[in-house]
């Protein structure tokens, strides 16, 4: 059983995302005594995969793709597993990821499990671990086809170093004009600062911060702990910050290894996105915030208090530790 992942990529360059299922290929080709090869629609910088233990790497270059689209990625993906005779495909979670995995396991005729978060438990037969019911339960679950596909759950491999020889081969892939009819016109994407799907820490604020103009201390802290900024669903509809921000089970999902909510009451849809945290620290003012029975570490005071002298002492932590 080869392995084949997507690598994917942002501008060019591959994201943590892609790196984590390298790392998860790895170990699964290992168990199988078998290679890993990954595909790449127009990277640019691609020597990172040799670290993470990919063995073959097939790229495409196609200037009709530099936009994602679903369908014509996800039959290029169908072509490099026939191409490699590859019966294994591992997919990541991010937005696109989501969007491309279950077109993937359709054109290959496969069995597809989401939300994956272990090695398997067994390979004969396949069985996999993943989260369900808004990572509130786990599930066991047997793929039977010849052909499967998984979708690994972000941060929950986490990312192993494994440095092979990687060759680098190009693919040749046929694509159909009408995957092609759709012209992009422009993309907005913000920049010059982390990301909520790519950060390992996440500082995120509800209504507790009062108004948009008390978010410079939301800010500093990400920034001293090199975070991404997010906000609550009533934040977001309030203009205060923008959507993309927004994180819960109607907003971006994080699956941080750090998340800090300040000023967040609780609310069960805003649970349901951010379970996957590994470790949540809660501040605010009301012991009895929902929120505090989620939390690993739970400050109850005034975020206008609370967050300031934090910033002050992780400043001077990493003055003292430079």
């Amino acid at each position: 059983m080869s392995v084949l992942i997507f690598a994917e990529s942002n501008n060019g360059k591959f994201n943590k995302a892609t790196l984590e299922v390298a790392s998860y290929a790895r170990e699964i080709a290992n168990t199988l005594s078998t290679s890993v090869t990954a595909i790449a629609i127009n990277a640019s910088e691609t020597t990172e995969l040799s670290q993470y233990g990919v063995d073959k790497l097939l790229t495409v270059s196609n200037d009709g793709l530099n936009n994602f689209n679903a369908r014509a990625y996800a039959d290029i993906i169908k072509q490099a597993a026939e191409k490699e005779g590859a019966n294994l495909v591992i997919m990541t979670s991010t937005n696109d990821g989501k969007y491309l995995a279950p077109l993937v396991a359709g054109n290959l005729n496969a069995g597809f499990a989401s939300n994956v978060i272990a090695l398997p438990e067994s390979t004969t037969p396949f069985t996999v671990k993943r989260t369900a019911f808004s990572n509130k339960a786990f599930s066991f679950t047997e793929i039977s086809s010849d052909n499967k596909v998984i979708a690994l759950a972000k941060n929950a491999f986490g990312l192993k170093e494994n440095t092979v020889a990687t060759t680098q081969e190009n693919f040749d892939a046929v694509i159909n004009d009408a995957y092609l009819s759709t012209t992009v016109t422009s993309v907005d994407k913000a920049t010059g600062k982390a990301t909520i799907a790519d950060s390992d820490i996440v500082v995120s604020a509800g209504r507790g911060l009062k108004g948009p103009e008390n978010w410079g201390m939301i800010e500093e802290l990400a920034n001293v702990l090199d975070a991404a900024t997010a906000c609550s669903k009533p934040v977001s509809d309030l203009g205060w910050r923008p959507h993309s921000e927004h994180v819960g089970q109607t907003g971006k999902p994080v699956a941080a290894n750090l998340y800090i909510a300040i000023g967040i009451s609780g609310a069960i849809q805003h649970l349901a996105g951010i379970n996957a945290s590994k470790v949540k620290v809660v501040i605010n003012t009301d012991p009895e915030a929902p929120f505090f029975k989620a939390a690993d570490y739970g400050i109850v005071g005034d975020a206008f208090e609370v967050v300031p002298a934090l910033i002050e002492k992780l400043k001077a932590f990493k003055a003292q530790n430079a």
